[in-house]
């Protein structure tokens, strides 16, 4: 266990090295998150207004979840490609630009509406299931295959990137490279997600701590405090979601021709490629 988490750390400080030699691709990130607030916007704002779903909930939740997660997963994922496409091309020893990164994701853009209506169709069969309130097995279950799902997923984005397919063998792709090289070895890509999510976490936390210190001197110095802290929780989460884009580009790149990315050691990728035991 302790040689897998100082893996992890290690393959998360060569992701940096990449990242920190390209700090435009963090803007794909920045531009992800206001498209996705925009969606949000789109379908709250109307069902607020509308009251909707004023006298509750029940199936017609179905249809609208449906096309809402579609649409946020099409944006997502859109801005995901753009990432990856511009970390190959940085991977590959270029220097890619932000037109670089969106070209190589509007060429495979109705693969990944594709990818996002499959998405969708598993969200909201996930949701359902979580939301079961009468069987706690049925909730277990959902949060399990959340689990499975995430991991099977993970190289989707790369492999779409990278290959003239459709979503389907996209996703078939992303599952036989999980089972053929990463096996239990995973544990990368839930090292970067637990060790960002601890940092956050304990920013919150502090930056609480502080905001209320401040508030008790005056208003102004208070809000003035928990913008701040805000602003610098996003920009953590901003890093960690473009750190995750370059990590999963260089270890589909090297599952796929076993080519050592720049600033990634050879020892440490094959290490991260054994098959679980």
């Amino acid at each position: 266990m302790f040689d897998r988490l100082s893996r992890s750390w290690d393959l998360v400080k060569a992701s940096a090295g990449v990242l920190r030699s390209d700090r435009e691709l963090m803007l794909f990130p920045v531009l992800s998150g206001l498209a996705t607030l925009g969606v949000l916007a789109t379908f709250a704002l109307p069902l607020f207004a509308l009251r909707i779903f004023e006298h509750g909930i029940g199936l017609a939740w179905l249809p609208v979840a449906f096309v809402f997660y579609f649409c946020q997963y099409s944006v997502i994922v859109f801005f995901n490609a753009a990432l990856v496409g511009a970390a190959m091309i940085r991977l590959e020893g270029g220097n890619p630009t932000l037109s670089d990164g969106f070209a190589a994701a509007r060429r495979r853009l109705p693969a990944i509406l594709g990818y996002a209506a499959i998405a969708a169709t598993v969200g909201v069969l996930l949701q359902a299931m979580k939301r079961n309130e009468t069987n706690f097995l049925v909730r277990l279950l959902g949060s399990g295959l959340g689990v499975a799902w995430t991991l099977a997923t993970f190289l989707v984005v790369p492999v779409l990137v990278s290959r003239d397919i459709g979503a389907i063998d996209a996703l078939k792709d992303s599952v036989a490279l999980l089972k053929r090289t990463w096996g239990e070895n995973a544990i990368g890509s839930v090292g970067i997600g637990a060790a960002f999510g601890l940092l956050i976490g304990l920013g919150a936390v502090i930056g609480v701590a502080l905001s209320y210190l401040a508030f008790m001197g005056s208003a102004a110095l208070g809000i003035a405090v928990a913008v701040l802290c805000a602003i610098g929780l996003m920009l953590v989460a901003v890093y960690q979601a473009a750190l995750t884009g370059i990590y999963s580009a260089a270890l589909y790149r090297y599952a796929v021709s076993h080519e050592v990315p720049p600033g990634f050691s050879g020892a440490q990728l094959a290490q991260a490629f054994e098959p679980g035991r």
